[in-house]
């Protein structure tokens, strides 16, 4: 197969418009810091605030939700390489807590409003977000290396990585619902559920509640 010169060295226009959209997204950074734009504010508002328009906005991400989207998943990009670099020496357990401590900051509330904001319009219309649903698993892989370097399967450990990462969201948008509701107890709760170990006042496997001891039939046992 020859290819064309444009096909071997790539599109011209197509890298200089990649190139457009991360310099706005840059300037979005900048301009937003940590927090991200509320969902009633215009695109003409977002724009006028960083000096551009809004149809060049509206040309790169498409809409206000596009906006969001692309901020968020830079964010959480950047939260990535720090939680990475701890995980390489923590464990599962410390990767979890430090996952929650990041999101959990007073500084983060912008920013875990806009992510549920912008769930909730993925839900209703996957195809236009999926770049940022894809990067979803990120936090559920990187966990789930962490368990199987801790010795489980890769089955269990991927298991683990889901339970957990979905049980901090619910918590997080617990957090948003009703501040102050959260507790690090919930997160104690999270890690001994996501590794299968028993909760109190829970059936075991066996039909046994958490603690206690079936002995209905140890009678016939010893007699046999």
């Amino acid at each position: 197969m020859i290819l064309s010169s444009t096909e071997r060295r790539g599109d011209p226009s197509t890298e200089r418009r990649g190139d457009a959209r991360e310099r706005l997204l840059a300037r979005l950074l900048d301009a937003f810091d940590e927090a991200l734009p509320a969902p009633e504010v215009s695109l003409r508002e977002i724009a006028a605030r960083i000096d551009t328009s809004h149809a060049l906005l509206r040309y790169h991400f498409g809409s206000l939700p596009g906006v969001l989207a692309a901020m968020l998943k830079a964010h959480r990009a950047r939260d990535n390489e720090a939680l990475f670099a701890s995980a390489r020496q923590g464990t599962f357990d410390d990767l979890v807590v430090a996952i929650w401590r990041t999101y959990t900051r007073p500084e983060q509330l912008s920013r875990t409003r806009g992510f549920f904001h912008v769930v909730g319009l993925a839900a209703y219309r996957p195809e236009d977000f999926r770049e940022f649903i894809d990067s979803l698993d990120d936090l559920t892989r990187m966990l789930a290396s962490l368990a199987e370097r801790e010795g489980h399967d890769a089955e269990q450990a991927l298991t683990m990585a889901t339970v957990t990462v979905a049980a901090i969201r619910g918590l997080l948008l617990q957090e948003v619902l009703t501040p102050g509701a959260y507790s690090e107890d919930a997160v104690a709760l999270i890690l001994r559920m996501s590794e299968n170990r028993p909760v109190p006042g829970t059936p075991e496997p066996d039909g046994q509640e958490n603690g206690c001891r079936d002995t209905t039939h140890e009678g016939d046992r010893t007699r046999a």
